[in-house]
């Protein structure tokens, strides 16, 4: 299998974009090659930041602006300022840091990925340094680049780039990313370069001079490069020694990039979590609650002793207590009447838990359970654990009948308390694993024939220990030959993990997982351990929220696929509770929260009610609606031009320049040098007009041909705004960045243009009405509504616009019948595919709800929670393709509206 990789998703080229916006007016750094006696060998350019302080934080603004986010009123709060050691001595280095937050399984890695490509194709930054806090985060950024290399390879013309994870053993590697003239990523966790030398001559390999290189140091080699670093999931590089071992590299800037910032320095741009779920670029989630019925998973509580102390009884009891360490410890408290046990355990789960009454033999809490001396009550985790793994091997079973046909491999995903449970012979996962495969299999035929050995596969860092136990340990490999190609399967081939070619589809591992790692084929997670673990709901629910892909690497992008399923052995309202608690406390209070997930032990049958098919004013609605159409695109290119030469006019192009400030050198009381700034940037060489014009049209082309797939614009377009604009002198002064600046205005116009001079036409080609389905997985209960007009006896709701939108239908009488159409029906569009919301039979009636007597009207609605003025341009030109298709060509009916009282 190959995955494929979409360049148009329009969430991730705002993403890059944001971050290349942020150096307009930055001259292209060429290649050549330098003599630097600190590095001991030649250095290719290093990156270099051309842009003043203010021009930077122009671009910042500006950029903030664009995304929807509160510019940032200086840089210096994105500023790292420290003092490391170079081959020169000590002395004091300064860096601005931006953001990028994007919601788990957006393609974050891709991202930054293609950032810095970009970054190289418009300013020639060459060097760039991808940190990670990990082992295992490492080898996933390691896959990306190895599978996404056919992708840039054709998206970038080939641009000649290298990356490799450093590896201490290998020093060349770091004469390599200095010296070379190509693109240089070095992929390096924090732990490789955090260590200080010391006295003793002990550190990290990168921190001592070495023959291999002349006697240089190696982190001498890479200061002089000037790298740019991209920080994968920095919240874990935040304490002091962290970030003083940043600092120590010397970058030029630092990217960060994560879904959970905890600090966002200079935030550029952000995806939420609402976001996300609401454009359909992550799965849904639902929970399915596993409980024990007896005590519906009430928190661990054994009353140890009553305690008399003067005239008052005390009660010493043993709970789970959250310490602050993140673990999870059974501890023994002491409490007496009043006492609430949440502030006592650190764990929500105990908020209901407040002593009412103690006696010489029991303890009363106010809601309503007793428990008598040495009595305790709490889940009886073999058991929920058994359920919990029955429940998780079914819906495998079940989700991979229904999803073969379409080329899916299910994969489930086990999360367990402790490796021994698992990774022992008889440890009871292991075992309760086995037991519900074989007796479930019988049920499926595809597994019929397979063994619960066959379909397994684990990933611990772990090792033997005295008497057999087995340990968790910081290693990233096993103990095996089995234990390395299961490692190697589930991290470096994922590829092969999806194919129907492995037998592999259950995968068990601890939080090692947690981050680094995720499949977009997981569909269940299992989470076997205790309900108040540390490890984050978020966290979790990340190694699954990717989209599907299928068997040619494409993603599924159907919502009755995505949907991922977490087995967890704590309540449905707990779970969610914590679930959105943590996305408050990511995102803050004003964030909007997607919907909450549904309990899957709570399905709705969704039926068709096939009766209403054979009715003959449905069967008119979808002969208007079903026809397919293709289209053609004519473009005014006199207007194009026209429209382009107005915005170029008024495009303030920067010259490039060199500038020169100075400072005053002072001797401190220990005898040490300071700087005194005694004057600000000074422009002392104007590089404007240095420039060849002939470059600039084929500097404009050859962007062209890369940002505007849809419409290649010749030479003759190009030129013709060039001969047109009043700018001509900016074109002369700093053609790179006019070219920029000119392509960036034309995409905006194309895409504008594209959709304005769209027709469609119908072809010999239609949606079957066979294909509507008798009954729709998955439903929940709370997700959907009780519909009697509906073609389908319930309605799924996606956000609180459209359950509104229903109930609303259902009591206008003018609403004969509706259906809510199926993601597979499409409109082609040059923006994306587009699937409209409804499709409705409307019945006139006068002011006194009589029949007009008027023919029915057939119409299209789409609902959306603004107008269509602001609507996210992605989506308006999606709307207004879909109001071509169905008024233009099809001669149906077709509204934008926010609520049902603006139809028709």
């Amino acid at each position: 299998m190959e995955l494929r990789f979409d360049s148009g998703q329009q969430f991730q080229v705002n993403a890059v974009e944001s971050i290349a916006r942020l150096f307009d007016g930055q001259g292209r750094i060429e290649t050549s090659m330098r003599y630097v006696r600190e590095a001991g060998g030649f250095v290719a350019s290093p990156n270099r930041l051309g842009l003043t302080d203010s021009a930077l934080l122009r671009n910042l603004q500006e950029t903030q602006k664009l995304n929807g986010i509160t510019p940032s009123s200086s840089l210096e709060d994105g500023w790292i300022e420290q003092e490391i050691e170079t081959a020169e001595g000590r002395r004091t280095v300064k860096f601005p840091n931006f953001s990028v937050e994007m919601e788990t399984g957006t393609g974050k890695t891709y991202v930054y990925i293609r950032t810095a490509l970009e970054l190289n194709r418009r300013y020639g930054f060459r060097r760039f340094i991808i940190v990670v806090p990990s082992i295992a985060i490492k080898e996933g950024v390691t896959k990306t680049f190895e599978i996404t290399r056919k992708h840039f390879q054709e998206l970038y013309g080939n641009l000649p780039y290298k990356f490799y994870p450093y590896d201490s053993a290998n020093l060349t590697q770091v004469r390599q990313f200095s010296a070379s003239p190509n693109v240089e990523f070095m992929i390096m966790t924090l732990d490789s370069f955090n260590k200080a030398m010391t006295a003793e001559g002990k550190g990290n390999v990168i921190r001592r001079s070495t023959d291999r290189l002349q006697g240089a140091t190696p982190i001498h080699i890479v200061q002089a490069s000037r790298p740019i670093l991209v920080l994968d999931e920095p919240q874990n590089m935040e304490s002091e020694k962290s970030i003083a071992a940043l600092a120590a590299l010397n970058p030029l800037l630092a990217l960060r990039y994560s879904a959970t910032h905890r600090r966002p320095y200079n935030l550029v741009y952000r995806l939420t979590p609402a976001e996300a779920y609401r454009d359909g670029l992550v799965k849904k989630i639902e929970v399915a609650s596993v409980l024990k019925e007896s005590d519906a998973n009430l928190p661990y509580i054994r009353v140890n002793s009553i305690l008399t102390k003067g005239h008052t009884l005390a009660a010493s009891l043993t709970v789970n207590k959250l310490m602050k360490s993140g673990a999870v410890k059974q501890t023994e408290i002491r409490v007496k009447s009043g006492d609430n046990l949440r502030p006592k355990t650190n764990l929500p789960e105990y908020e209901e838990f407040v002593v009412d009454e103690i006696s010489t033999s029991r303890v009363v809490f106010g809601n309503g359970i007793e428990l008598a001396v040495g009595g305790s009550q709490g889940a009886d985790k073999e058991a929920l654990f058994e359920a919990q793994i029955r429940y998780t091997v079914e819906e495998h079973f079940r989700k991979q009948r229904r999803l073969r046909d379409r080329g899916i491999k299910v994969l489930s995903l086990f999360f367990v308390d402790r490796v021994d449970n698992y990774a022992s012979p008889e440890g009871i996962i292991r075992r309760y694993f086995t037991q519900a495969f074989n007796e479930l299999r019988k049920n499926y035929s595809d597994w019929a024939d397979l063994t619960a050995e066959e379909v397994q596969a684990s990933y611990f860092a772990f090792t033997k220990k005295k008497g057999g136990q087995v340990e968790l340990e910081d290693s990233a490999s096993g103990e095996s030959k089995k234990d390395e190609e299961a490692y190697d399967l589930i991290m470096k081939d994922k590829e092969r993990l999806l194919s129907f070619g492995t037998k592999e589809a259950f995968i068990f591992s601890h939080s090692a997982l947690r981050e680094g790692w995720d499949n977009p084929n997981v569909f269940q997670i299992c989470t076997l351990h205790q309900t108040t673990s540390e490890i984050r709901k978020r966290q979790e629910v990340g190694r699954g929220v990717r989209l599907a892909v299928t068997q040619t690497g494409e993603r599924a992008h159907d919502p009755e696929v995505n949907v991922l399923t977490v087995v967890a052995n704590q309540s449905y309202e707990d779970y969610v509770r914590q679930l959105q608690e943590e996305i408050r406390e990511e995102y803050g209070e004003g964030v909007e929260l997607p919907p909450k997930p549904p309990n899957a032990r709570r399905a709705v049958t969704v039926l068709l009610r096939k009766e209403y098919l054979l009715k003959p004013e449905f069967k008119e609605l979808w002969e208007k609606i079903k026809r397919r159409t293709r289209y053609y695109v004519t473009i005014d290119s006199e207007r194009v031009v026209r429209e382009a030469v107005a915005e170029v006019d008024k495009l303030q192009i920067r010259t490039p320049k060199i500038v020169i400030s100075k400072a005053e050198l002072r001797i401190d009381d220990d005898g040490d040098f300071e700087a005194y700034l005694e004057s600000k940037a000074k422009t002392v060489l104007d590089l404007a007009g240095r420039y060849p014009l002939p470059n600039l049209v084929e500097l404009m082309e050859y962007l062209l041909e890369h940002t505007t797939p849809q419409v290649r614009l010749s030479r003759k377009t190009l030129v013709e705004i060039f001969l047109r604009t009043a700018n001509k002198k900016a074109a002369i002064d700093n053609p790179f960045e006019f070219a920029s600046e000119v392509v960036r205005v034309l995409k905006e116009q194309l895409a504008d243009h594209l959709v304005n001079g769209i027709q469609y036409e119908k072809i010999e080609d239609w949606y079957e009405m066979s294909r509507l389905d008798a009954q729709i997985a998955p439903a929940w209960e709370g997700y959907v509504v009780p519909a009697e007009h509906s073609v389908y006896d319930h309605v799924l709701f996606d956000s609180e616009i459209e359950r509104k939108f229903v109930e609303d239908l259902e009591r206008m009488r003018e609403v004969k019948m509706y259906i809510k159409l199926p993601s597979w029906f499409e409109v082609d569009t040059p923006v994306g595919k587009y699937n409209p919301d409804w499709a409705i039979v409307w019945e006139w009636r006068d002011t006194h709800g009589e029949l007009a007597g008027k023919p029915l009207l057939y119409l299209v609605s789409e609902t959306k929670g603004a107008t269509i003025d602001k609507l996210r341009s992605d989506e308006r030109r999606k709307v207004l393709c879909g109001e071509k298709h169905f008024e233009g060509a099809l001669g149906t009916r077709y509204k934008l509206v926010q609520n049902a009282s603006e139809l028709p």
